[in-house]
Order: C-alpha cells, then structure tokens, then sequence
C-alpha cells in the first residue's frame, strides 16, 4: 500500500483521522510530519496539519474495512487496467457509498437489530449539543440545534439553522465537513458504543450530492463528444464516491482517481 496523507486541525488531529480510517493504532503508524498546520478555528484562517502515513503490513490487512483504503485499493485496480469493468465499479461503489462521507466510519456490526439503543442516543445527543453550543458561543454566531436520533442505524443528526449558515458551512462544505469531524470526535471519545454524527444545515449535503450529480453528467456528455479525458477539481471521499457512482452505469465514459489528499481529484475518460 503506498504512503497516504491525512490532514487534521493539529498533528494529533491528522493521527487520529489516520488511524480512523485505516482501523489500526496509532503505534502501528510510521508517519512523517509534512505541515504543523497553524492557528485557526474550524478552518476558518487556519492551516491544517499534514502527514504523510506509510502502514505496515498488518495494519494494511486491518484496514480493508475503510473508506479510504477501500477507495485506494479501487484505484489500484482501475490503474493496472486500460479500462474497467463497469460491474467491478458498480459493486465497488455500492459498498463505499453505504459508509460515512466526511468521516471515514468503521464497518457496520454483521449482527441482527438496531445499531444504536436509546441510552446512548441520549448520552451523544448531550455531549453532541454541549460542543457545538460552545463552538458557537466562541464563534458568536445565533445557531439553533434540532437533533434527532436513529436507533436502528445507531445515527445522530442535527440540523443547524440561523442566519449566518454561510459560515458554518465554508468554502464546499469544508467547514461544515470540519465541525461534523469534531463533533464524531467529541461524542465517540465519551459513549460506549459507536455513534455516527451528521450535522447538516439549510439542506446543504442534499444539494451539494445534486449539484455534484449534474456535474458529472455534464462531464459525461462533454467526454463524449470530444473523446478527451476531463480532471474535475479535487475533492474530499465522499464527493468522489458520489461522482463514481452517478458515473458508474453511464454510456462511453469511465472514472478513476488520481494524485494524493488532499489534492486527489477524478478523471473522467472515454470508454475505448
């Protein structure tokens, strides 16, 4: 597997993520500090820090059930191969889309029954709502919280309203992306059993998957007519999973990725 770099608000931030989504400990980690990032808050004015991860071996077999490496380990495939089977892309992208788009979510429990149970849905939902209260006290920003929990996926979601969204939200999400980071952080540090926060504000992540769907169409179309592979902006796992599979089933193009977080970006190519 080769090196991949994280980024987070500080280096420890950045190990953490890495450890995340590659399902291993942070002394099974070989890393180098690429950036200590600098001051900031929630990206907002800030440099995030870098690293740059080289896994060993066993901690790569450990890591098969994350988004990040699931993807790598498609992209490998799609780069040995002039072209890929469009039914490989469909069943690879099935699986992916199924987990967490900002963070990378570990593999659902194989057992039968609610993910999640009331208790905790109360406990994340107390600590969930005390942090974000506190972020927006310090932000002074008026933001309204409405919560709500999902026992059977084991899901917490809140959606955010007031009259500065604009700013939570950021430049394509990223600070949206941001908060919802640290709010899984804050609430899974404390709670027992895993619970997966989304935090959402003006219906944003439903318009941003449209938007990006349209994109790819547009794509698609220009692709075919001019038989020239288009490099579409870099952009964080999950948008590019949504691009992958809005492409997946469509006549005469095929995508892959290419290049290193967080500069990795999709080609969309004519089908040869």
């Amino acid at each position: 597997m080769e090196a991949m770099q994280f980024t987070g608000k500080t280096v420890n931030d950045a190990i953490t993520a890495a450890t995340v989504s590659l399902g291993i400990t942070s002394d099974q980690l070989q890393f180098e500090i690429i950036e200590k990032g600098s001051s900031g808050f929630l990206g907002l004015g800030s440099k995030d820090a870098v690293i740059k991860v080289y896994p060993n071996k066993s901690s790569e077999e450990k890591s098969e059930t994350k988004d990040v490496y699931e993807e790598k380990k498609e992209d490998n495939v799609e780069k040995k191969s002039e072209s890929v089977n469009n039914d490989n892309v469909k069943a690879e992208t099935q699986k992916t889309e199924e987990k967490s788009a900002v963070n990378d979510t570990p593999k659902k429990p194989e057992h039968e029954g609610p993910l999640g149970d009331p208790e905790t849905g109360k406990q994340a939902e107390e600590i969930a709502v005390k942090f974000l209260k506190d972020v927006f006290a310090t932000m002074d920003i008026d933001v309204s919280i409405k919560s709500e929990y999902d026992e059977n996926e084991g899901i917490l979601s809140f959606e955010l309203s007031g009259p500065d969204m604009g700013i939570i939200i950021g430049k394509r999400g990223a600070t949206l992306d941001s908060l919802q980071y640290l709010v899984n952080l804050a609430v899974n540090r404390k709670v027992e059993k895993y619970t997966k926060v989304k935090v959402d504000t003006e219906d944003y992540r439903r318009r941003r998957k449209e938007t990006l769907e349209r994109l790819a169409k547009n794509v698609a179309f220009k692709v075919r007519k001019t038989r020239r592979p288009v490099s579409l902006e870099p952009m964080n796992p999950y948008e590019r999973r949504i691009i992958h599979f809005a492409l997946q089933n469509e006549h005469g193009v095929t995508t892959h990725s290419e290049g290193e977080e967080p500069r990795r970006h999709i080609v969309v190519s004519p089908k040869r």
